[in-house]
């Protein structure tokens, strides 16, 4: 009994998964700590919530971006992708059972005999089943599984990357068809002063109390204003037509909310953002590079099995008879195990193995720059909003200055204190910062949602 005994320990002790198991890969402790940018007035360390659109407080935004998650050709790609790998895991957990394989065959044979030399007609009908399963001693199949798993995991991950890049899009997509209608109204407030002014020296002239320079002027200044609604027409149907596709429509199907929509939606609270930590933990980027590196270490495991023996257990069962109503009277079978292994070709198995192995280790650097990246995108986008927030004051008092600087100008012209180039040059001003002032309320937005978006989503 004792080598009985000693045989099945070292079974035992062979029955484990060959290679290196996985340990999750820990960031660096500066890397999970506050933000740098994130210290402003602007923000706040609460963890951000995952529908963050909602804090934009616009049902119009609210339910285009629900069309486009339930919607979007993107995500419908994504989600396919992912049916794909669920299916080939659950392929590769079959592996773990029994294979069978049933087979029948009916002949008819004519053959001469020695003896006689006369032809001889025989029938034999057969049937069989065959079975077979692969003792996993050293793992193949569950680091096959572990590898196909983790690949699930990275496919689910890249469904959640591409909502949030929809959900952003969606955002981003709104908010410019309603800046670009602000901005519009705005061109559209100073050409109808400027018109004004315009008829007034025209007038004036007609009088004899004006120049034609002045008339010129005017007239060149109302142009230039005139010139620049085009682009900003043409930009807020694009957007419009970016957002349909987005929500799974054609451009001809841009929804009706957003082409009137003249108010540009903002985060008027602080925008809350957490930490390093749970943004490694929230991006869905990073999650799925940390997963890729999990399916990468296990299949380091698939190839070094390859070194060992393939054991694998099979059997048998069959009849055969020369008349089909026969069959079933006598049976073979046949059980054993059968050990396979490539011994002579342990080069090439060991050039496998030192393949996965370089793959996991490109693996590890992917993640480790998914953190970087992560981070970086994550303070560039606060420190981006935080600026900007400081732009837009500034301009806020630039316009009134302007404003009344406007006014103050029309007194003294029509006073006869000073020439009508100082009108122009004062609406001019005023004209170029209202542009100005509108488009970054437009910036601040698009700011906010690079901000939301860097955040991960909290998928």
């Amino acid at each position: 009994m004792r080598p009985l005994a000693a045989s099945a320990a070292a079974l035992a002790l062979a029955a484990c998964a060959v290679g290196p198991d996985y340990q999750h890969p820990t960031p660096e402790p500066t890397a999970a700590g506050a933000f740098v940018s994130g210290g402003g007035a602007a923000f706040s360390p609460a963890e951000p919530q995952g529908d963050w659109w909602r804090l934009f407080d616009s049902p119009s935004l609210d339910a285009l971006v629900a069309e486009a998650l339930a919607a979007n050709k993107d995500i419908a790609v994504a989600a396919a992708n992912l049916q794909q790998v669920r299916a080939q895991l659950r392929e590769t957990r079959a592996q773990r059972l029994p294979s069978t394989s049933v087979s029948a065959a009916a002949q008819r044979a004519r053959q001469q005999s020695l003896a006689t030399g006369d032809f001889d007609e025989t029938s034999l009908y057969s049937a069989g089943l065959d079975a077979s399963y692969e003792v996993d001693f050293f793992g193949r199949v569950s680091r096959s599984i572990e590898a196909a798993r983790a690949d699930r995991d990275a496919a689910q991950a890249a469904v959640d990357v591409t909502r949030i890049a929809v959900a952003a899009e969606t955002a981003r997509a709104f908010a410019d068809a309603c800046a670009f209608n602000a901005r519009i109204a705005v061109a559209r407030r100073s050409l109808d002063l400027q018109q004004q002014t315009f008829d007034l020296t025209r007038r004036q002239l007609e009088a004899g109390r004006g120049t034609g320079l002045d008339t010129a002027r005017a007239a060149a200044l109302l142009e230039t204003t005139r010139a620049s609604l085009p682009p900003l027409e043409a930009q807020r149907d694009g957007a419009l037509f970016r957002l349909a596709v987005l929500t799974g429509k054609p451009p001809a199907e841009a929804p009706r909310e957003a082409r009137a929509c003249q108010t540009i939606p903002q985060v008027a609270s602080v925008i809350p953002t957490g930490d390093g930590a749970g943004l490694l933990q929230r991006r869905p980027d990073v999650r799925q590079a940390e997963r890729r590196l999990a399916a990468a270490t296990a299949r380091i495991g698939v190839a070094t099995t390859s070194l060992y023996p393939q054991v694998t257990l099979g059997g048998s069962i069959g009849t055969s008879a020369v008349r089909a109503g026969d069959l079933g009277d006598d049976f073979t079978f046949s059980v054993g195990p059968l050990i396979s292994w490539s011994f002579p070709n342990l080069f090439a198995a060991k050039a496998r193995v030192a393949q996965a192995g370089a793959a996991a280790d490109a693996a590890l650097a992917s993640f480790e720059q998914a953190n970087l990246v992560a981070l970086q995108e994550t303070e560039t986008a606060l420190t981006s909003y935080a600026r900007e927030l400081d732009r837009r004051a500034a301009l806020r008092r630039a316009a009134e200055q302007s404003g009344r600087a406007a006014q103050l100008a029309r007194l003294r012209f029509d006073a006869g204190a000073d020439s009508f180039l100082s009108v122009l040059d004062a609406e001019r001003t005023r004209a170029d910062l209202d542009a100005q002032l509108a488009a970054s309320d437009a910036q601040v937005t698009t700011n906010q949602i690079a901000v939301f978006k860097a955040l991960g989503g909290g998928w």
